[in-house]
C-alpha cells in the first residue's frame, strides 16, 4: 500500500481499501457499517483513496426506477490499487520461480506449483466428502477468500458453477509462469470431482479469474458412457 498518514490512519485506510478490493463495488454507508466507522471518517479515507488512484467511483441507478431516485455511488478497486497489494509479495515469488526455472529446468516450477495447492487439497478433501456437491463451489470459495482470493460462487447460465476471485496475490508472476494457474485449476477440478475450466485470469489481463464448474450430474454421466464404451 502507499505511504499515507502513520499509525491507526495507514491501517484503518489499508481496511477500507481492501474490503472494497474483496467486496467492492460497495458503497460508502456499506464500509462504514463493515469497519464501525462514521461518515464523515469513511468518506476522509475515500477521498485519499481516490486522489491516489487506488479506487474509482461508479453510479449504479436502483432497478425500478426509470429517470427517478438518486444513483447509487459505489466505489471498486482501480488497476493500480490492486497492483499495490500484489507488488510486493508478486515480486518475489517472480524471482524465486525464475531462480528456481533457471537452476533446474521449468519442471520443477511445475512441480513447486502443484506443491504449493497440495496443502489446500489436504485441508479441504476430508471436508469436501463430507459437504453435499451442490454447496462444494460454495465451501471452496469460502475457503479460498480465507486464503486471501476474495472469492465467490454463483450459478452460471449455462448450466454448473461459477467460481471468481477477485484478487491473486501473485498475478505477474503468474503470467510469467502459468503453471501455477494449471496446478491450480487442477486443484479444483480434484476438490470438486467434476471437470472444471479456466474462462478468465488476472494473470493473462481480465479484472477476475472465472472458473466454470460443470456439474456433477454431467460429470457422473460422462463417466457412465466411459464405463459402457470400454466395457464392450
Amino acid at each position: 500500500m502507499p505511504t499515507i498518514e502513520p499509525g491507526s490512519e495507514r491501517s484503518t485506510r489499508a481496511r477500507v481499501a481492501r474490503l472494497i478490493l474483496e467486496h467492492g463495488p460497495v458503497t460508502a454507508a456499506s464500509l462504514g457499517e463493515r469497519l464501525g466507522l462514521t461518515p464523515a471518517a469513511v468518506r476522509r479515507h475515500l477521498d485519499a483513496l481516490l486522489a491516489e488512484g487506488m479506487i474509482e467511483p461508479r453510479t449504479v441507478r436502483p432497478r425500478g426506477q426509470r429517470g427517478r431516485g438518486r444513483p447509487a455511488k459505489l466505489f471498486a478497486i482501480t488497476d493500480a490499487g490492486r497492483s499495490a497489494f500484489e507488488h510486493a509479495y508478486d515480486d518475489l515469488a517472480g524471482s524465486a520461480l525464475r531462480f528456481l526455472a533457471e537452476r533446474m529446468g521449468r519442471e520443477a516450477v511445475t512441480d513447486f506449483a502443484r506443491s504449493q495447492v497440495s496443502s489446500l487439497l489436504r485441508r479441504l478433501e476430508p471436508v469436501m466428502r463430507t459437504v453435499p456437491a451442490d454447496q462444494r463451489v460454495q465451501v471452496l470459495a469460502q475457503a479460498l477468500s480465507v486464503e486471501g482470493y476474495a472469492a465467490s460462487a454463483s450459478k452460471a447460465k449455462s448450466g454448473g458453477d461459477q467460481l471468481c476471485q477477485h484478487h491473486c496475490p501473485v498475478a505477474h508472476a503468474a503470467a510469467e509462469f502459468p503453471q501455477l494457474c494449471e496446478a491450480e485449476t487442477e486443484a479444483f477440478a480434484q476438490l470438486l470431482g467434476t471437470p472444471v475450466q479456466r474462462l478468465a485470469t488476472i494473470a493473462h489481463g481480465d479484472g477476475v479469474c472465472t472458473t466454470h464448474v460443470s456439474p456433477k450430474s454431467l460429470a457422473e454421466s460422462a463417466h457412465r458412457d466411459k464405463s459402457k464404451e470400454t466395457g464392450r
